[in-house]
């Protein structure tokens, strides 16, 4: 039986490693918008309708999706038409790479985790429930499923570490999850309600219970952003040690 999974390689070289994809005639590859790094001459890149079906109902999906999930329309589709194409991506946040495999296991994906999967392997956007939409950013109302069989690659921001679970439970900080196994159960909420939050600075986690994997991430893109945005001043002023930003752009 030929095997169509992904053939890919990661450079372990590099600190923030680029992946390199193999594509044979006709193989595709769906892919992180602006993931592209490069490409030979044998491999095309298509922008397809984020969604399935055809016709207005595609385009019904995808806008719905858009606005559902804040995915975007969009995906871009990679295939060859010779047998030696290659495609190296490069994630989106300086982080580590995995390969997940597809099949008599599947996964929910956290927001910004995808950066590609094989075509023979697909992704839907499963219906969350209002409590995990409020206090999750998994997609909103929306969270991404992976189904059939094939390949996922999903980067983090920072390293990532793999955790089982059998038959326990475990809390995360939402923001350093990066994928998990579909039969978890989960439940995303506050850690102690919202002053004791307020006061640990530990907000929205995820517990999950059940036999499984989770993938975390060891930096909080969250964090990480409110440390930067405490160093860049935008408005206009005159302190002579500060670092005036808004006014060069």
């Amino acid at each position: 039986m030929m095997d169509n999974r992904m053939k890919y390689t990661i450079d372990s070289n590099m600190q923030f490693p680029l992946v390199e994809i193999a594509l044979e005639a006709g193989e595709t590859a769906y892919i992180q918008q602006g993931s592209m790094v490069y490409h030979t001459p044998s491999v095309t890149l298509n922008t397809r309708l984020n969604g399935r079906g055809s016709g207005l109902g595609k385009l019904m999906g995808a806008i719905g999706r858009s606005f559902t999930s804040g995915e975007s329309m969009f995906i871009t589709q990679a295939i060859s038409n010779a047998d030696d194409g290659k495609l190296a991506l490069a994630p989106s946040m300086p982080g580590q790479v995995i390969a997940l495999d597809l099949g008599t296991k599947q996964y929910r994906l956290n927001d910004g985790a995808f950066l590609a999967l094989d075509g023979s392997a697909q992704y839907k956007m499963e219906r969350q429930s209002v409590g995990r939409a409020f206090f999750g950013g998994q997609g909103g109302l929306f969270v991404m499923t992976t189904e059939g069989e094939g390949t996922l690659l999903a980067n983090s921001f920072g390293s990532i570490k793999k955790l089982e679970l059998n038959g326990g439970s475990i809390t995360i900080d939402n923001a350093h999850v990066v994928a998990w196994s579909k039969d978890l159960n989960y439940d995303i909420h506050l850690e102690n309600g919202f002053l004791q939050s307020i006061g640990t600075g530990e907000g929205i986690v995820n517990t999950f219970h059940g036999y499984g994997e989770i993938y975390v991430q060891s930096l909080n893109i969250e964090t990480f952003s409110r440390v930067i945005g405490n160093h860049i001043v935008t408005g206009g002023g005159d302190d002579d040690g500060g670092t005036l930003l808004g006014n060069l752009f």
